[in-house]
């Protein structure tokens, strides 16, 4: 059979896939908001990657962004010609990477120093989301040195942008009208250990920039000043508390099921022990169910703020860093969906499940224009962890089923 031969080419591209995974590890890819200078370098090196697997045609798209050397985040496409082209299967990864955090909690390497142990491949980006970005890279590379033609059209789509947010990606994509409603589009950005659900629906996503400004003092002098750290950490305990008990409702479609209210950066302050803060910066991450209105929310998290002004004599201002209202989810019924399942019960004998998850993906995009879309890919789920890994037999084996959905 055509299969049998296509995925003894593909294991036989293991060492080849494990080693250009390693390559694009080691090429940092971090957005100008943490600091970086985005996705150029490891662009560069991945129309290096689809030139040499032989693609029909490779297109790049810059989206202007002044905050990066280059002036431009760039998004690529590279395409392989179908029998039909009726209609084009997309597999949409991206190109950006998360900070490492904490160097000390990298026990098993350096963030960009890959190391495989124990048939994990240790870096940061290498799972979320150089690991599914190969394995489509490699299906296709297989079909190439088979000579092999698929069925519809295939697109693979690398994009910038999309850890915060992804107007430089898959957003600024979009609207140059290259996606139809009878395309396939698969985004490998999460999933299962043992490739068993398929994402087909998104909470929304609220992030809050909250500052809270007293007065500087000496420590020692604590009346003549407004101390804005212990205001701006009342307030953040007291939104917390809100926000959980007011939003408590669960969803089972979604894992987790509940709403989630997290407060995760906090800014510098003062530069010495004995200065009373006289500004305190927090952040929230909130993923919502799409039960509720965003807005209502953003309004009760306004008086609540204005509340503790009142009893602390500072000023607490709140801005919406990024804002995405959960869309419509992918219907179980929906080409895609049902191609993916077909494909898990042939390949691996697993009957798939469907359901909803807090994280933000390029999904979400496809799904606003009423193009359904599926998020599936075989992962541990180390995302934005210290001591990120990919599993080689991972990428391996999700290689075959995107190879398989190319094909039948």
């Amino acid at each position: 059979m055509q299969t049998d031969r296509l995925f003894k080419e593909i294991e036989k591209l293991k060492d080849e896939m494990t080693e250009t995974l390693m390559e694009l590890i080691r090429i940092p890819a971090i957005a100008p908001e943490s600091g970086g200078t985005g996705e150029s370098e490891k662009a560069e090196k991945l129309l290096q990657i689809c030139k040499t697997v032989g693609f029909d045609r490779i297109q790049r798209f810059d989206a202007e962004d002044n905050r990066v050397p280059s002036g431009k985040r760039p998004n690529i496409i590279a395409y392989l010609n179908g029998k039909s082209d009726e209609e084009t299967l997309w597999i949409i990864t991206h190109m950006d990477v998360v900070p490492p955090g904490e160097d000390s909690l990298w026990t098993e390497t350096k963030p960009y120093e890959p190391t495989i142990k124990d048939g994990k491949i240790y870096g940061r980006g290498s799972e979320d989301n150089t690991q599914p970005m190969i394995s489509s890279i490699f299906a296709i590379k297989a079909l190439k040195n088979l000579g092999m033609k698929p069925n519809r059209n295939v697109a693979l789509c690398f994009v910038a942008d999309e850890e915060n947010g992804s107007k430089y990606g898959i957003k600024y994509l979009v609207k140059q009208d290259l996606f139809k409603k009878g395309d396939l589009i698969l985004v490998p950005d999460a999933g299962a250990s043992d490739g068993s659900f398929i994402e087909i629906a998104e909470k929304s996503s609220l992030w809050l920039r909250i500052q809270t400004i007293g007065k500087q003092a000496h420590a020692s002098m604590p009346h003549d000043g407004t101390n804005a750290n212990r205001a701006g950490m009342a307030f953040a305990l007291a939104l917390d508390k809100m926000l959980h008990e007011k939003y408590a409702d669960e969803d089972k479609l979604f894992d987790p099921p509940a709403s989630t209210f997290e407060p995760t950066k906090k800014e510098k302050n003062v530069d010495a022990l004995n200065i009373i803060p006289g500004e305190d910066v927090i952040y929230f991450d909130c993923r919502i169910l799409p039960k509720y209105n965003v807005e209502t929310i953003i309004t009760e998290v306004e008086d609540l703020a204005t509340e503790f002004e009142k009893k602390t004599a500072t000023r607490i201002q709140i801005e919406v860093v990024n804002k995405s209202i959960a869309p419509t989810p992918t219907a179980e019924s929906a080409k895609i969906v049902k191609m993916l399942k077909e494909a898990l019960i042939r390949l691996r004998g697993k009957n798939a499940k469907a359901g909803g998850i807090g994280g933000g993906t390029c999904a979400a995009s496809f799904r606003r224009k009423n193009i359904p879309a599926v998020v599936w890919a075989t992962m541990d789920e180390l995302a934005h962890q210290p001591n990120e890994y990919a599993k080689i037999e991972n990428m391996v084996d999700d290689a075959k089923v995107f190879a398989y959905l190319a094909i039948n």
